[in-house]
Protein backbone atom coordinates (compact mmCIF):
# COMPACT_ATOMS: atom_id res chain seq x y z
CA UNK A 1 0.00 0.00 0.00
CA UNK A 2 1.50 3.21 -1.27
CA UNK A 3 0.06 6.28 0.79
CA UNK A 4 0.48 10.04 0.93
CA UNK A 5 2.55 12.48 3.23
CA UNK A 6 0.67 15.77 3.12
CA UNK A 7 2.30 17.57 6.22
CA UNK A 8 4.96 17.57 8.92
CA UNK A 9 4.19 19.38 11.73
CA UNK A 10 5.79 20.59 14.63
CA UNK A 11 5.31 22.68 17.81
CA UNK A 12 7.32 24.43 21.56
CA UNK A 13 5.35 23.36 24.12
CA UNK A 14 2.97 26.70 25.56
CA UNK A 15 0.30 27.51 27.67
CA UNK A 16 -3.21 26.30 27.30
CA UNK A 17 -6.51 27.48 28.78
CA UNK A 18 -8.13 23.57 29.23
CA UNK A 19 -10.59 22.66 31.88
CA UNK A 20 -10.39 26.13 33.49
CA UNK A 21 -7.28 26.43 33.98
CA UNK A 22 -3.74 27.12 32.61
CA UNK A 23 -1.51 24.00 31.22
CA UNK A 24 1.45 23.44 29.09
CA UNK A 25 1.05 21.66 25.67
CA UNK A 26 2.46 21.58 22.28
CA UNK A 27 -1.06 19.97 20.85
CA UNK A 28 -0.64 23.39 18.49
CA UNK A 29 1.42 22.23 15.74
CA UNK A 30 1.88 24.09 12.62
CA UNK A 31 3.31 23.12 9.06
CA UNK A 32 7.13 23.04 8.25
CA UNK A 33 8.12 23.21 4.68
CA UNK A 34 11.41 21.72 3.55
CA UNK A 35 12.96 18.52 5.01
CA UNK A 36 12.41 17.31 9.01
CA UNK A 37 15.16 15.50 11.15
CA UNK A 38 13.46 12.67 12.61
CA UNK A 39 15.71 11.47 15.70
CA UNK A 40 15.09 8.52 17.87
CA UNK A 41 12.93 10.31 20.48
CA UNK A 42 11.06 11.82 17.37
CA UNK A 43 11.19 15.27 15.15
CA UNK A 44 13.67 17.51 15.85
CA UNK A 45 12.24 20.78 16.87
CA UNK A 46 9.16 19.34 18.54
CA UNK A 47 8.04 19.07 21.74
CA UNK A 48 5.56 17.35 24.10
CA UNK A 49 4.48 18.63 27.22
CA UNK A 50 3.10 15.78 29.42
CA UNK A 51 5.96 12.94 28.73
CA UNK A 52 3.74 10.51 30.50
CA UNK A 53 1.08 9.98 27.56
CA UNK A 54 3.21 11.63 24.78
CA UNK A 55 6.37 11.13 23.39
CA UNK A 56 9.20 8.92 24.51
CA UNK A 57 10.22 6.04 22.12
CA UNK A 58 7.06 4.55 21.65
CA UNK A 59 5.18 7.81 20.80
CA UNK A 60 7.95 8.98 19.34
CA UNK A 61 5.67 10.55 16.82
CA UNK A 62 2.09 11.10 16.29
CA UNK A 63 0.48 10.44 12.48
CA UNK A 64 -2.93 11.34 12.10
CA UNK A 65 -5.24 10.56 8.52
CA UNK A 66 -6.42 13.81 7.12
CA UNK A 67 -9.44 12.38 5.48
CA UNK A 68 -10.73 12.57 9.19
CA UNK A 69 -11.03 16.25 9.07
CA UNK A 70 -13.94 16.56 7.42
CA UNK A 71 -15.39 14.75 10.12
CA UNK A 72 -14.46 17.11 12.73
CA UNK A 73 -15.65 20.51 10.52
CA UNK A 74 -18.55 18.92 10.90
CA UNK A 75 -18.54 18.04 14.12
CA UNK A 76 -17.54 21.80 15.39
CA UNK A 77 -20.15 22.94 12.79
CA UNK A 78 -22.95 20.79 14.64
CA UNK A 79 -22.48 21.70 18.63
CA UNK A 80 -21.88 25.36 17.68
CA UNK A 81 -18.02 25.85 18.06
CA UNK A 82 -17.35 27.03 14.25
CA UNK A 83 -20.51 28.48 12.14
CA UNK A 84 -19.47 27.69 8.62
CA UNK A 85 -17.26 24.64 7.31
CA UNK A 86 -14.10 26.67 8.08
CA UNK A 87 -10.72 25.08 7.31
CA UNK A 88 -8.50 23.37 9.93
CA UNK A 89 -5.08 24.41 9.32
CA UNK A 90 -2.48 21.56 9.25
CA UNK A 91 -1.37 20.24 12.91
CA UNK A 92 -4.55 21.16 14.34
CA UNK A 93 -5.41 17.53 15.67
CA UNK A 94 -1.63 18.06 17.00
CA UNK A 95 -0.28 15.41 14.14
CA UNK A 96 3.11 15.41 13.56
CA UNK A 97 2.66 13.81 10.29
CA UNK A 98 -0.98 14.76 8.38
CA UNK A 99 -1.07 11.66 6.04
CA UNK A 100 -3.24 10.45 3.45
CA UNK A 101 -4.20 6.92 2.35
CA UNK A 102 -4.49 5.37 5.46
CA UNK A 103 -7.22 5.07 7.84
CA UNK A 104 -6.86 2.82 11.55
CA UNK A 105 -8.76 0.50 10.10
CA UNK A 106 -5.93 -0.58 7.52
CA UNK A 107 -3.13 -0.15 10.63
CA UNK A 108 -2.01 -2.58 12.53
CA UNK A 109 0.28 -2.28 15.56
CA UNK A 110 3.62 -3.46 14.38
CA UNK A 111 3.09 -2.39 10.74
CA UNK A 112 6.08 0.02 9.13
CA UNK A 113 5.89 3.37 7.12
CA UNK A 114 8.76 3.28 5.02
CA UNK A 115 9.92 6.58 3.09
CA UNK A 116 12.65 7.45 0.77
CA UNK A 117 15.07 8.53 4.12
CA UNK A 118 13.51 6.89 7.43
CA UNK A 119 11.54 3.96 8.57
CA UNK A 120 8.80 4.05 11.59
CA UNK A 121 6.88 1.31 13.08
CA UNK A 122 3.19 1.81 14.28
CA UNK A 123 2.60 1.54 18.00
CA UNK A 124 -0.63 2.50 19.95
CA UNK A 125 -3.70 4.21 19.25
CA UNK A 126 -3.38 8.10 20.46
CA UNK A 127 -6.05 8.17 23.33
CA UNK A 128 -7.54 11.93 23.62
CA UNK A 129 -6.81 13.85 26.59
CA UNK A 130 -9.04 17.01 28.12
CA UNK A 131 -6.16 19.44 26.36
CA UNK A 132 -7.77 17.75 23.35
CA UNK A 133 -11.52 18.77 23.91
CA UNK A 134 -9.93 22.18 24.41
CA UNK A 135 -8.96 22.91 21.15
CA UNK A 136 -11.67 21.42 19.49
CA UNK A 137 -13.96 23.44 21.84
CA UNK A 138 -16.19 21.24 22.99
CA UNK A 139 -15.99 18.87 26.07
CA UNK A 140 -17.02 15.27 24.35
CA UNK A 141 -14.38 15.67 21.32
CA UNK A 142 -12.55 13.22 23.35
CA UNK A 143 -14.94 10.81 23.65
CA UNK A 144 -15.89 10.87 19.86
CA UNK A 145 -12.57 10.32 18.85
CA UNK A 146 -12.18 7.65 20.58
CA UNK A 147 -16.17 5.89 19.38
CA UNK A 148 -15.30 6.53 15.80
CA UNK A 149 -11.79 4.82 16.33
CA UNK A 150 -10.86 8.57 14.21
CA UNK A 151 -8.06 8.79 16.84
CA UNK A 152 -4.72 8.32 14.48
CA UNK A 153 -1.36 6.41 15.58
CA UNK A 154 1.38 6.51 17.66
CA UNK A 155 4.46 5.94 15.80
CA UNK A 156 8.35 4.63 17.23
CA UNK A 157 11.43 5.50 15.11
CA UNK A 158 13.02 2.50 13.40
CA UNK A 159 15.23 4.33 11.23
CA UNK A 160 16.53 7.83 11.71
CA UNK A 161 16.55 10.54 8.79
CA UNK A 162 14.43 12.76 7.44
CA UNK A 163 10.92 13.83 6.44
CA UNK A 164 9.17 15.86 3.92
CA UNK A 165 5.33 16.89 3.24
CA UNK A 166 4.80 16.03 -0.33
CA UNK A 167 6.59 12.34 -0.19
CA UNK A 168 5.18 9.17 -0.90
CA UNK A 169 5.49 6.09 1.63
CA UNK A 170 4.97 2.55 2.03
CA UNK A 171 3.24 0.49 5.19
CA UNK A 172 5.11 -2.60 5.46
CA UNK A 173 2.96 -5.17 7.10
CA UNK A 174 4.00 -6.49 10.16
CA UNK A 175 1.83 -9.64 12.01
CA UNK A 176 -1.40 -7.87 11.28
CA UNK A 177 -2.85 -9.15 14.97
CA UNK A 178 -4.27 -5.56 15.92
CA UNK A 179 -5.19 -3.19 13.83
CA UNK A 180 -5.37 0.64 15.33
CA UNK A 181 -9.09 0.72 15.02
CA UNK A 182 -9.73 -2.53 17.07
CA UNK A 183 -6.64 -0.98 19.83
CA UNK A 184 -8.54 2.11 20.55
CA UNK A 185 -12.24 0.17 21.02
CA UNK A 186 -10.46 -2.24 22.95
CA UNK A 187 -8.81 0.39 25.25
CA UNK A 188 -12.90 2.11 25.58
CA UNK A 189 -13.88 -1.09 26.89
CA UNK A 190 -11.43 -1.45 28.92
CA UNK A 191 -12.47 2.27 30.48
CA UNK A 192 -15.88 1.05 30.81
CA UNK A 193 -15.22 -2.04 32.60
CA UNK A 194 -12.79 -0.32 35.17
Amino acid sequence: MCAQLVSVNLAQAKPLLASGRKVLSAIGKRAMSGAVPVMPMGLLGDEQADLSVHGGLEKAVYAYPLEHYAFWRAARREVGVSMFDEDLPHGFMGENLGVSGLLEADVFVGDELVFEHCQLRVEAPREPCFKFAAVMGFAQAGKLMVQEARCGFYLSVVETGTLEAGESFTLVTGARRLSIADAIRGKMAKHRRD
